[in-house]
């Protein structure tokens, strides 16, 4: 049982602090697509490797990552996570000196490796730092931090890596690129600095493993994949997560390609992430005393399907506005998914996580396809109907694929 009476405000400040750093991490995403597409005159498709470097280290780092917790425990997990994350921001000096994108994109991977053993290790503390009751109000509260720091990230870093490129000033590809050298250090210090505090940090418990399921309709089954929810829900949550990349790291490049300047197409990346702090606040308000997370789930797989067409008739800033609100579709898929895929897994619930981890993956191929689509319809805009379909899986999970026990 959980002490429920104990102070855990502490713990839960560094915990929303390492929130926030995923936040300004992975949402500057957005940014570095449309500079490195300038600086290195590269195609849509080839642009959008940012996004694949980033989170195909989700799908390579999931299980060895839990095996790493389990030799070092939580605590210790989350320094070398940070301290991984260091040694990847670090890499974009000599990647901006030697004018190497490929060196860039082996950062972009190990900060996506560090980043993978911190969210596998701070994760679970959104449930055990306080009454497991509340836990939903926490993992929205701490994605609202997530979401915060995305914004400043995109301001900050749309403000230094995309300013002069007015029309007339010329800048050498070797001058853009040093733009990014002293964020980046001091990024990188900031991550050592909070690998520290985090090893020094008292109050912060270590995470014991539960004991799992082992009922007569799990130990039935001889595989993972012989549960139809879960495979279902990993293919759902890879669908969401390619759209939610797609929405909110592609809209500066397509305000680009609309002809806005590169001045206020760099702040198209924050309404997106606005419009999700919007669903979080609503989620944390209406579920589930007014509405079901599967209920909830459908309603914003509807919404998506919608706004994406809408994206794909109209124009200009309407068009642009369109990608922002699917944010608000997107904002609670994730936390209404996870419960429904992994339930009834029993002893299996480690292993499904595991895999459902491994779908970030969906935020590095889809955006990728995505990219593909433009440059071979060339048209931004109508590559995004590719989210047609990936919506309508989530949807047909929301209203049926959950309920399925069997094949």
């Amino acid at each position: 049982m959980q002490d429920n009476s104990k102070n855990y405000t502490g713990p839960l400040i560094i915990i929303g602090l390492l929130f926030f750093v995923f936040g300004f991490v992975t949402w500057v995403n957005g940014t570095l697509i449309s500079f490195f597409k300038k600086a290195f005159d590269l195609s849509n498709a080839n642009s959008y490797l940012v996004t694949f470097a980033f989170f195909i280290s989700y799908t390579v780092m999931a299980i060895p990552s839990s095996v790493v917790l389990k030799k070092v425990g939580f605590k210790k997990g989350m320094s070398i996570g940070l301290a991984i994350m260091a040694i990847g921001t670090f890499i974009f000096v000599p990647a901006a000196k030697a004018e190497s994108y490929p060196l860039f994109l082996a950062g972009l991977f190990t900060i996506g490796i560090g980043l993978t053993l911190l969210q596998t290790a701070s994760n679970p503390y959104a449930t055990i730092l306080g009454p497991r009751e509340s836990a939903a109000q926490r993992i929205s509260i701490l994605g609202i931090a997530n979401k915060t720091a995305g914004i400043i990230s995109q301001k900050v870093f749309g403000g230094i890596l995309l300013a002069g490129s007015v029309a007339g000033v010329a800048i050498s590809p070797k001058a853009e690129l040093e733009k990014v050298i002293t964020p980046y250090l001091i990024l990188t210090g900031v991550l050592i600095a909070l690998a520290v505090l985090i090893q020094l940090t008292k109050g912060l418990p270590e995470v014991s493993e539960e004991q799992d399921g082992n009922d007569a309709s799990t130990s039935a089954k001889a595989s993972v994949f012989q549960f139809p929810n879960l495979v279902l829900g990993l293919i759902a949550l890879f669908c969401y997560v390619g759209v939610e990349v797609i929405a909110g790291d592609s809209i500066i490049s397509y305000g680009i390609s609309l002809g806005f300047s590169t001045e206020e197409a760099s702040q198209f990346g924050t309404y997106t992430l606005w419009l999700m702090m919007l669903g979080y606040i609503l989620g944390i308000v209406l579920i589930p005393k007014y509405v079901s997370q599967q209920t909830w789930l459908k309603l914003s797989s509807i919404f998506g399907i919608i706004i994406t067409i809408f994206a794909l008739v109209t124009t200009g800033f309407t068009s642009v506005l369109c990608i922002a609100v699917l944010g608000l579709a997107n904002a609670i898929m994730w936390p209404a998914i996870w419960p429904l895929a992994i339930d009834g897994l029993g002893k299996y619930t480690k292993v499904g996580s595991a895999w459902l981890i491994m779908m970030i993956a969906g935020g590095a191929i889809l955006p990728y396809l995505y990219g593909i689509l433009s440059d071979s319809l060339k048209s931004s805009q109508t590559a995004y109907a590719i989210m047609i379909p990936l919506y309508a899986f989530v949807l047909y999970f929301a209203m049926f694929g959950y309920k399925k026990k069997s094949w």
